[in-house]
């Protein structure tokens, strides 16, 4: 018998929902009734967000790499809403490029983001989640179940995440959370279509094989991902075909050190004659999260 209280009875949080997947995930998740609380660095977009959300739905501006400022949020929002049944850690950036062509700060900011603020956003919000016996979604990649050359800041982070999401499952099943991990393919948001400017890393992610090398429509993935959170799933795959990559994911290192090898090569001269071009986190998410840091430093 399903003892799982119905969407339209939960309180929802999504980070970095904006844009893309949290901006989609969230209108989503207000169509099923449920009640959203929208994080991200754009106020202004968290509001347009939130006013097509319905009038339960509320926007907080939080960074995820701040655990203090995130857990008043938390708090902020226990308090409005007087529970939290479920949080969806979607916050993220991405960096292309060869990892010696990189800019150091940029390269750990993007740990700092998907991995550290994945940390901080458990931290902030598991002891409500606690409360309400509740769930706790991590959005994986497909970066998380294979390594991908030109990938290795997003690769890292979405392989640490996904370690993280299994580790603290058993840590709080005691207390009635599940814990999930969500799996995205690319998928047309921001992020994807801000890399794809980079002609070297378009043509790059063309000769991933088939069905990698796709770009998929974000409505369909997204409904999987609400069904999955219904569920209280522990694996939630946006694309299906990503379910059949965990049984061969062993495999996948040493064929991409053969192949990925190969197309570095001959992709090098123009790597290196690009390379002044992606010292900066890709998309409009990614230049949020630089304005942001602009102007802690400037006020620091």
């Amino acid at each position: 018998m399903n003892t799982l209280p119905p969407l339209s009875d939960q309180v929802v949080v999504v980070t970095g929902a904006a844009r893309g997947v949290g901006a989609s995930l969230a209108r989503k998740l207000a169509r099923r009734g449920a009640k959203v609380a929208l994080l991200g660095l754009e106020p202004v977009e968290l509001k347009a967000v939130a006013a097509q959300c319905g009038p339960s739905a509320t926007s907080w501006e939080a960074d995820v790499t701040d655990l203090e400022g995130l857990s008043a949020v938390a708090d902020r929002i226990k308090e409005h809403y007087g529970r939290i049944d479920a949080v969806v850690a979607n916050a993220g950036i991405a960096l292309g490029g060869p990892m010696m062509d990189s800019d150091h700060r940029a390269f750990s900011r993007v740990i700092e983001v998907n991995l550290l603020g994945s940390v901080a956003t458990a931290r902030a919000f598991l002891p409500a989640l606690a409360e309400s016996r509740g769930y706790l979604l991590q959005i994986a990649s497909l970066a998380a179940l294979t390594p991908a050359p030109l990938m290795s800041a997003y690769c890292a982070s979405k392989a640490g995440v996904e370690a993280f999401a299994h580790s603290i499952r058993a840590e709080v099943a005691y207390q009635g959370v599940k814990v999930g991990v969500g799996y995205l393919s690319w998928t047309d948001t921001d992020m994807v279509r801000g890399a794809d400017e980079d002609t070297v890393l378009r043509q790059m992610r063309s000769k991933l094989p088939w069905p990698a090398n796709k770009t998929y429509p974000l409505e369909p993935a997204v409904d999987r991902l609400v069904a999955g959170i219904a569920r209280r799933s522990a694996h939630v795959y946006a694309q299906a075909w990503l379910r059949g990559m965990q049984p061969v994911r062993w495999l996948l290192p040493s064929l991409i050190a053969v192949v990925g090898s190969r197309d570095v090569a001959k992709l090098a001269p123009q790597l290196a004659a690009t390379a002044a071009s992606r010292l900066r986190a890709v998309g409009a998410g990614g230049a949020a999260d630089t304005a942001n840091r602009s102007q802690r430093t400037d006020h620091g």
